[in-house]
This record gives structure tokens, sequence and C-alpha cells, in this order.
């Protein structure tokens, strides 16, 4: 095991896979820049060279058909956005090409293809680059959707992707590239598929995408100190394929569930939990299934507005105790809002 930040686990195992297989390469606006994609992909023009690390123009569509014709031809592309939201000017290509390659070709072809997307705050980011999206790729068959939460599954997670024969969907907040723990060293790959229980508790179930997780862990110590409650956390880590049983279970366990989705919850992921459970997991109910995400509007710029529209460790705790009945607990001493002060940028 070695210490390692989120950003080291991302560069980990991009360089171990690349000097491994010599058919992986990453490309993307800023990889082999000096700012390096948040530090994920330092180093590579130098140990790789420049045909394996490459700048492109800002052409999103033509760059995914380029990565889905290179990898239909044997290639392992990784391709990288620094913003989710321009993700979406390549949406032809990945969901009428590069998700039905396998599927039109009968199986003759793969398209082993990582597409990276950052997500999350930063300082201001306002409407047009504030997107999550996972659900939209979780609804199109033949996408894998992974979002990780901490550094552990960073590079166990981005390995197996790189590994896979289809295309997958790799979600990255940015808030989380500062975390650290130890990461186990040389070669590890997690399963796509397999969700992770981040904390055990029989009171109540909190299912948690991305950054939701950290806001739920920071809702879970509160939650223990102000009313003895102890509340599981389940981190699915991929939305597609989607770990079924690890969540049932828990919402047997607990009889309470709430999804806390980093999106918005209008027709997203956290209405297609609420589903899965009210169908397999009903009788174990005590209560209907709660919701949190972003709020149905355009995201604001306006630092105090911003903050009203991302849901926290505070919109969670709420949330438990109206669905236990407790009383509110006093969090004005609570430090809600500090993930940004260790953001390092560039923007």
């Amino acid at each position: 095991m070695v210490k390692m930040t989120f950003q080291d686990a991302l560069l980990d195992a991009t360089t171990l896979e690349m000097a491994r297989d010599d058919s992986v390469f990453v490309y993307g606006i800023g990889a082999p820049d000096h700012k390096n994609i948040f530090g994920t992909t330092t180093g590579l023009v130098e140990k790789f060279g420049e045909n394996r690390c490459l700048e492109t123009p800002l052409a999103e569509d033509s760059m995914t058909g380029f990565g889905l014709g290179a990898a239909m031809n044997g290639m392992r592309p990784i391709h990288v956005h620094i913003r989710m939201d321009f993700v979406l000017l390549a949406m032809n290509q990945i969901v009428n090409m590069l998700s039905c390659a396998s599927y039109g070709s009968c199986g003759k072809l793969k398209a082993p293809m990582v597409i990276r997307a950052i997500i999350g705050r930063g300082w201001g980011q306002g409407y047009q680059h504030s997107k999550t999206l996972h659900s939209y790729f979780s609804h199109i068959p033949g996408l894998k959707v992974v979002l990780p939460t901490t550094p552990s599954d960073a590079k166990g997670l981005l390995t197996s992707a790189i590994r896979d024969d289809n295309p997958v969907i790799f979600i990255e907040h940015r808030w989380l590239y500062f975390a650290e723990e130890d990461v186990p060293e040389g070669d590890f790959s997690i399963p796509l598929g397999k969700g992770k229980v981040l904390r055990e508790g029989n009171d109540l179930s909190i299912i948690a995408t991305s950054w939701m997780n950290i806001e739920a862990m920071e809702a879970a110590k509160m939650l223990k100190e102000y009313h003895g409650v102890e509340v599981e956390i389940i981190d699915p880590r991929t939305i597609a394929p989607l770990d079924e049983e690890i969540i049932l279970s828990s919402v047997r366990k607990t009889g309470h569930c709430i999804v806390a989705d980093n999106d918005w919850s209008f027709s997203g992921f956290g209405a297609e939990l609420s589903a899965l459970v009210a169908e397999k997991a009903f009788d174990s109910l005590k209560k209907p299934v709660t919701r949190i995400g972003f709020e149905h509007t355009p995201c604001p710029t306006v630092r105090k507005l911003e903050n009203a529209f991302y849901p926290n460790a505070k919109t969670i705790v709420r949330a438990v105790e109206e669905k236990l009945g407790l009383p509110k607990s006093d969090l004005s001493s609570q430090d809600l809002f500090s993930h940004e002060r260790k953001f390092k940028g560039p923007f």
C-alpha cells in the first residue's frame, strides 16, 4: 500500500496500463500541457511520447469519432474532457455510434474506449460548467458508467475501465482530487458493477453517488453525535452495470432509504433507484424513499444561490431527522462549505 491522492491514483492507473499495453493512449484538450488535467496526465508525454499523450483541437464530436475508429482497430483510447458539459458536443458519436458498435456488428467489432469527464463545483461555475449527467449515459445500452469516490476506487475502477472491451464513461468530481488514502501499489483492479459499503449502520440506508458520499459521511458523523443514529452508506461506484443486491440488502436491513444523488433529482438516477427499491424491497420500507439532489433549475453563479442549489451534509441530516421523526439539531457550529478551500484549480 502507498499513500495517494485521487489524482495520483488516476495517474498511476493510466501509467501502469500504458506501460503494460502499447495500445493504450490518452488524448484530450490539455492532456499534454503544463496543467496536465489536474495532474492526472503528468509525465505521460515524457514517458510514452507525443503519439500516446496528445493534444486535440476544440472538436469534441470529431475527436470522439477518432477514438471510436482507433478502438475498433485494436487501440484502447482514453479521451479526457475537462468539463462534462462539453461531452454533450459528442453525443451523436457516443449515443449513436460508440454505444452501438458491438451490437451493430453482431459482436465482430469492439469499442474499448474510456471517456473521462470531470464534474463538480469550482469557483462559481454557473449553468454551463456544472452538469453531471450520469443518468443520461446510464440510460443508453452499451455504455458502462463509473463514478469513483475514493482514491483506491479511482485506481481500481479506471484500470478495469481501460481493460474493458466496451465503452466506459468515467466521471470524476474535481473536489475529490485532493482526497488521500492508502492505495494498493502496482497492478490493482476493481470489477465494474460491484458496489461498496462505505459505512455500516442499522437505522437508515443512504445510497449516494460521487461527491454526495463525502457529504453523507459528514452527515453520518453529525447524526451519530446529535441523535445516536447509525446510518449505512452505500456507494454503487458503477451505475451501469448497477449492483442492485448491495442496495436492496441494505434497505431490507434498515427499512429506510434516502438517495443522495450528485445531479438533478427530477428524472434522474435517484428516480431509478427509488423505483428499484419500491419494486423489489417495498415490503421492507417503513416510509417512502426520499430523494436528494440538485434543485431543478440551472445552476446559479452567485455564491449564496449556488450554495442553495447544491445539497450538502446539512441537507442529508435534515432529511434523516424528518424521516425518523427526530428534532432538528443545531448545526450552526458546523463548517459546511470547507471543501472548496482545498480545491487548487486551475478553474
